[in-house]
């Protein structure tokens, strides 16, 4: 049994939560929930495929804050990215071929890059849960937790075809995405792990989804693209992120009016990425392939 999680659950390669107003109680006043302006350019960077800029950005910041498990999680999410991205991932010739989409890439990733990744998400999850025993509902610990979890799922689905161990992270994913918007309704960037999970898994085959609700692991493809709108609506340093996969999901779908809009936005955001520009040209017949 093979299952992709949301690739990018990412992503990714990534990030942080997208929070415009608080919640009952105190204010959040920690990254996930306000704008960073050195964090907001790093992420620029990264949806630009600009990765050595986008880390380097990242690293100063996480070098100055060690106790945010926020910049751990963007430097992670930066390793995992440009994999993805070198390993054509984040495209529709993925997307749109079944046996790719289901069951991986072919050969291996690079081991520098994954050990990158490792190394950062491990650290966010190590301040992540020091933080959870100090306040159980700190927020800003229980996105970096889903960030992590989603973006292990992805690793090893995705990269490492290790579907099994995969779906455990899927559910611990699922599991604190839905603990921190039972906290924070309005964390936006949250929906992008719930979304891109119960899309793909939404793809597998009816006798696969079976055995997987046994294991109490479910998809949803309608909601799914519902959950990743919501994502790439309202989030903040994830919204490019929802934007591509929800793009790319709605020309699975044949919605090819929505896939052009949403890929002609990103464009027009990111007019350097050459990622953005081959899937917008992709979307309208055309030749363009990334660099």
């Amino acid at each position: 049994m093979r299952v992709l999680p949301a690739c990018i659950l990412l992503l990714a390669a990534a990030l942080a939560a997208a929070a415009q107003s608080t919640g009952p109680g105190k204010p959040e006043e920690g990254p996930a929930f306000q704008a960073v302006p050195e964090l907001e350019a790093g992420f620029r960077l990264l949806y630009e495929q600009k990765f050595p800029e986008a880390r380097e950005t990242f690293l100063d910041w996480e070098n100055r804050h060690p106790g945010e498990p926020f910049g751990h999680i963007a430097v992670a999410a930066s390793y995992l990215f440009e994999e993805f991205y070198r390993q054509g991932v984040l495209s529709s010739d993925f997307f749109l071929n079944d046996k790719r989409f289901l069951h991986g890439i072919a050969g291996k990733p690079d081991p520098g890059r994954m050990l990158g990744f490792r190394r950062s998400r491990d650290r966010a999850m190590v301040i992540s849960r020091e933080r959870l025993r100090a306040d159980p509902l700190d927020t800003e610990a229980l996105f970096a937790l889903s960030l992590a979890a989603g973006m292990q799922a992805d690793a090893l689905s995705i990269l490492e075809k290790k579907q099994l161990d995969s779906l455990r992270q899927i559910k611990e994913a699922d599991a604190e995405a839905k603990r921190l918007l039972a906290r924070r309704l309005d964390t936006a960037d949250a929906f992008l792990a719930l979304g891109a999970a119960n899309y793909i898994i939404g793809c597998l085959p009816g006798t696969t989804r079976f055995f997987l609700w046994f294991g109490g692991v479910h998809g949803d493809r309608k909601l799914g693209m519902e959950q990743l709108g919501k994502a790439a609506q309202n989030g903040r340093y994830l919204r490019p992120f929802a934007k591509i996969l929800l793009a790319l999901a709605a020309r699975r779908e044949k919605q090819d009016e929505l896939a052009r809009r949403l890929l002609r936005e990103l464009t027009e955001e990111f007019p350097s990425s050459p990622l953005f520009a081959a899937e917008y040209a992709s979307a309208r017949g055309l030749k363009l392939p990334a660099e």
